[in-house]
């Protein structure tokens, strides 16, 4: 099927670091890892499979934290500057990944690695070293306790600006369930805990610099598509209008059609959007930022209302800002700044923070707490990140968490699946995005299969088949090849850069001669892998329940807007459940069938998963 191996791009070599023992080694992989999981999400869900036992603690030492990249990363191509990390999720108890822009990827390749594997736990705080083949575990103690802006600034200070550094803040070190790793102070990546994993290990930093050069099938060629490629993006026709706003350019999009998250998503639309919008953002914005070989930056950065640099995008601005009824943009920027040198996801802290917001409003707390009042939500996300105060060690542990905790109907608006809170687009009047958030690999995440602008165009009412196949199309593209390749998405969303380049790019670097259909192959390996991994940690339990999106869009209408009244159509939904679990091979449970796991090469997981399930 892929013709002969050509085992270019690719280096070859993992990195397995023991905190316990403090040993270092390199290690090689396989021909078969490769292809049949290209790299980045792939090499991090095989490894979880086979080297992280069912039932594991994720806090424990015998979890695992992967930060991997595939065999473009580092080249010179538009937008992959990209590096995956990933782990057993403490907050879902399943698979749980997120990539980052860093220079830690295509430093880690430049020191001959294609991924880094983590294990054990240091006996105090540490951070790790990597220069080429010189591996150290050195003191963290200067660093532990200070945020992740400070951090990545003394860490480049001692050991160089050109290293790459993948880091936590504050609430990594105090198990928050959601903190991140943040890496050029301002991207993050690893929504379901992944800096929290890093925080039980007492692992502060990972530091990369290398002066290797990987070697690819055909320099030339591949030079050539990088020139090409980058004077294609820049050339396209909304990308002026992109370097305007980035991810803000959505914001008045969805106040427009009702997707807006406000009040703890119980409406679709903000009575203050304005202020908060992408036209305000670009009045106060001071400066543009990005990742490493980023060709259309999306960080803008305005003065927040302490007077300091703070980064914006939709997702923050939507569950910092409408969503718990903030008004000030100034305001919710601080509160995005201080998430990020804390190292707390914005999007469940987002989430979180309007759930109690919701619940003091039902009387369900003995604390006040109410809608857009900067002081006191300020406040909570310093308790969030230390743990303290009355409301901050219960909602350091997520949304349903405190749900379960509270009891009643609390779930019914625990805006969350699977245990990872929902991200930037309310659903009442979107099933397909409804669905995409429902069954995301990780939890309730748009990154996998944003298809809300897609459903706004052909009709937001139906429950049909098209929206499955497009959910699956999507999930194919976004969460399978560029979480493989480990690439940005927004060339080939925001503007149109053809995916017909990745290809291109792969031949070049690998000499493999492949199509996007063997990149959709992989993803749908991965795919069944990744909910296989969910199965066999749900120890008997699973079934399609795990994949409902929150109950407040059957139960509780739009109140406002011209969507009044809308509410999902349980009906509805459960037949697009069943067709998508159809056409991935799946049981009416949610479930890969065993003729769908041999037809995937996955025949091996067969008898683990069995011992948990009986599979069809």
């Amino acid at each position: 099927m892929f013709g002969e191996l050509n085992m270019k791009g690719w280096i070859r070599q993992l990195l397995r670091i023991n905190l316990t023992t403090k040993e270092a080694t390199a290690e090689a992989y396989s021909k078969d890892l490769a292809l049949q999981f290209v790299g980045g999400r792939g090499f991090a869900a095989k490894t979880l499979w086979d080297e992280v036992p069912r039932g594991t603690d994720p806090l424990s030492p015998s979890n695992k934290f992967i930060a991997a990249v595939g065999p473009l990363s580092g080249l010179s191509m538009p937008n992959v500057g990209k590096t995956v990390v990933a782990s057993k999720s403490p907050l879902t108890g399943i698979y749980g990944d997120g990539n980052l822009g860093s220079h830690f990827g295509s430093q880690l390749r430049r020191s001959g690695y294609d991924f880094v594997v983590v294990e054990g736990k240091a006996k105090e705080p540490s951070y790790v070293l990597i220069e080429d083949s010189d591996v150290s575990i050195l003191d963290a103690g200067q660093l532990w306790g200070i945020g992740a802006f400070e951090a990545e600034q003394k860490l480049e200070d001692k050991h160089g600006k050109s290293v790459g550094t993948l880091m936590i803040g504050q609430g990594g070190e105090n198990l928050v369930k959601y903190a991140v790793v943040r890496s050029m102070m301002g991207r993050a990546g690893g929504r379901p805990g992944m800096g929290t994993v890093m925080g039980s290990k007492n692992l502060k930093a990972l530091v990369a610099k290398g002066s290797k050069t990987p070697e690819i099938a055909d320099l030339q060629a591949f030079r050539q598509l990088g020139r090409d490629g980058f004077k294609d993006i820049r050339e396209k026709p909304g990308y002026d209008n992109w370097m305007t706003q980035g991810t803000m350019l959505v914001h008045s999009w969805c106040q427009e059609f009702s997707v807006l998250p406000s009040y703890n998503f119980k409406e679709g639309q903000f009575e203050h959007a304005d202020a908060l919008s992408g036209e305000t953002m670009e009045q106060l914005k001071v400066k543009t930022r990005g990742c490493p070989s980023c060709t259309m930056q999306c960080g803008h950065c305005i003065q927040d209302s302490e007077g300091q640099s703070a980064e914006l995008d939709y997702e923050n601005v939507a569950l910092l800002g409408s969503n718990i009824g903030m008004r000030d943009l100034r305001e919710v920027a601080t509160l995005n700044r201080l998430a990020d040198e804390y190292g707390l996801d914005t999007i469940s802290l987002g989430n979180t923070i309007g759930f109690a917001m919701e619940a003091s409003e039902k009387g369900m707390l003995d604390e006040k707490l109410d809608w857009g009042d900067f002081q006191a939500t300020k406040q909570l996300v310093s308790d969030i990140a230390f743990r303290r105060g009355s409301l901050g060690p219960d909602l350091a542990e997520g949304t349903r968490h405190f749900a379960r905790k509270l009891g009643k109907d609390a779930m019914d608006f625990a805006m969350q699946v699977k245990g990872l809170e929902v991200s930037g687009y309310d659903c009442h009047a979107a099933p397909g995005m409804a669905l995409a958030f429902g069954v995301c690999s990780i939890g309730a995440h748009h990154k996998e299969s944003w298809i809300i602008t897609y459903e706004v165009d052909v009709g937001r009412e139906t429950y049909d088949e098209s929206k499955v196949d497009k959910v699956i199309e999507l999930q194919r593209i976004r969460g399978g090849m560029f979480e493989q390749l480990v690439g940005c998405r927004f060339p080939w969303i925001e503007v149109g850069f053809d995916l017909e380049w990745y290809p291109k790019y792969f031949a070049a670097a690998t000499g493999l001669k492949w199509t996007l259909d063997d990149f959709w192959n992989v993803a749908d390996r991965v795919y069944a892998l990744v909910r296989s991994y969910a199965v066999r940690e749900s120890n008997g339990e699973w079934d399609r329940s795990m994949d409902q999106p929150p109950a407040k869009w059957f139960k509780e209408p739009l109140s406002c807007g011209p969507l009044t009244g809308s509410k999902l159509d349980k009906d509805g939904f459960e037949k697009m459940l069943s067709w998508y679990y159809q056409k991935r091979g799946w049981d009416e449970r949610g479930i890969p069938t065993k003729k769908r796991l041999v037809d995937q090469g996955l025949d091996w997981i067969i008898p683990e998963l069995e011992e948990v399930t009986k599979l069809q």
